[in-house]
């Protein structure tokens, strides 16, 4: 029988056959490997878990970064083009163009995620990893950048492509980041 908590947060889905509960399941998709679109995924699949959802993140595209060895501590904030690039103060997309702008603004966020606690993402990473997040690597954005599974934190549970993520992902929430 589900608890309080599970009911009013929709953990579980119900049956209606007598058969046990459903885990709730989420994927979510990430797609962007800038600093600033690492940390939403890695906070929703921690918080999942911490709540009892499955969850499995499926990186492709230049999300990619966020999960190749040599790329993973080097993450930077985009500054042209990003509307709202700070939350205190709005920086022009002419003035982020400059040189050293993006140095400073990703030095910003670092700074900022620390004092809050967050880790750095590769520990992030882990983190989730352990806590029973399954970690995925679109096989046509590795074939695309000519990543091997080598090439990749040790987290990261396979390659897999398109077909393979639409089958497990059935039944499940999927975010888009």
């Amino acid at each position: 029988m589900a608890s309080n908590r599970e009911k009013i947060l929709g953990l579980t889905k119900k049956t209606g056959n007598g058969k046990k509960p459903k885990t709730r399941k989420l994927c979510i998709i990430c797609s962007k490997g800038s600093l600033d679109m690492a940390y939403p995924p890695l906070i929703l699949a921690n918080a999942a878990r911490m709540s009892g959802v499955e969850v499995d993140l499926f990186f492709t595209f230049w999300g990619m970064d966020i999960i190749t060895e040599s790329k993973v501590d080097n993450l930077h904030v985009a500054t042209v083009g990003n509307p709202n690039l700070h939350p205190k103060f709005h920086i022009p997309t002419m003035v982020g163009g400059l040189p050293g702008m993006s140095a400073m603004a990703t030095a910003m966020m670092r700074k900022e995620i620390s004092e809050l606690g967050f880790p750095p993402v590769r520990e992030f990473l882990e983190m989730v990893h352990d806590a029973g997040a399954r970690i995925w690597a679109c096989k046509m954005s590795a074939d695309m950048m000519d990543l091997d599974e080598k090439d990749l934190l040790p987290q990261v549970d396979g390659v897999i492509g398109a077909m393979e993520f639409i089958e497990f992902s059935e039944d499940a929430q999927i975010i888009f980041i």
